[in-house]
């Protein structure tokens, strides 16, 4: 589970419930690893989820669009040749 996150850190202070808290002391004591790499692993992976929904937001968007979708079959009517520029 070991992950490196970079050179650069900076200290973070934040509030989390007890509950949670407990939760994760017992999950680092299982897999014997810090809180930080546990914070870190889940913020990451958080982020990654954030960006993909993102994407999949402006998938959508786009093919809601009728001129995005106009261009897009204009573009891909060349029979999937290849071209050189």
């Amino acid at each position: 589970m070991a992950q490196s996150y970079g050179k650069q850190t900076e200290k973070v202070t934040f509030n989390i419930s007890v509950e949670l808290k407990e939760r994760l002391l017992a999950l680092k004591n299982e897999l014997h690893v810090s809180l930080s790499s546990l914070y870190n692993e889940a913020i990451t992976k958080y982020l990654r989820e954030k960006e993909l929904e993102k994407w999949e937001k402006g998938v959508s968007m786009a093919l809601k669009d009728s001129e995005y979708k106009a261009l897009n079959k204009e573009l891909g009517a060349d029979g999937g040749s290849l071209h050189e520029y």
